[in-house]
């Protein structure tokens, strides 16, 4: 069955969010060179939410397997749009931490890493995406004025 890429069940965000929550408290526990390639796993995690589609994560993959069968359609949908926007950010903290890590800067690739696990543990947890807000709040300003 084909995927509606335009839309997203919410329940599958807060899935992914407490994954990748998981993934990324892990990456600021384990030693270097595991918390790099672990981290460089969570970076394509969100290339692939960005540049494919929400649905092509392995994380979304989980949930559409193994969760959503046993749990039901979803009541209502939301947009895509905002939660892709998430995953690019998402993209952007875990590149620019892996960087860091990379080449040394562990206090900043930490801190890099700790603002993501933080949003991903606010979506995970209460259903607030970051991210989304962002996305919404670009958008109202980006308006023309009227």
């Amino acid at each position: 069955m084909p995927h509606d890429t335009s839309v997203v069940d919410p329940r599958a965000l807060r899935f992914t969010a407490a994954i990748t929550a998981a993934v990324l408290a892990l990456v600021l526990v384990l030693p270097s060179p595991w918390r790099e390639a672990l981290l460089a796993v969570q970076a394509v995690v969100f290339a692939l939410g960005v540049f494919v589609s929400l649905s092509a994560s392995p994380w979304a993959w989980l949930f559409r397997t193994a969760v959503r069968p046993r749990i039901g359609s979803p009541a209502r949908t939301e947009d895509s749009r905002p939660p892709r926007f998430a995953q690019a950010v998402g993209l952007a903290f875990t590149l620019i931490g892996l960087v860091a890590l990379a080449t040394g800067l562990t206090a900043v690739g930490l801190v890099a890493v700790g603002f993501a696990l933080v949003a991903a543990l606010l979506n995970a947890t209460t259903g607030f995406c970051l991210g989304c807000e962002l996305y919404l709040t670009t958008r109202r300003l980006a308006r023309p004025l009227a």
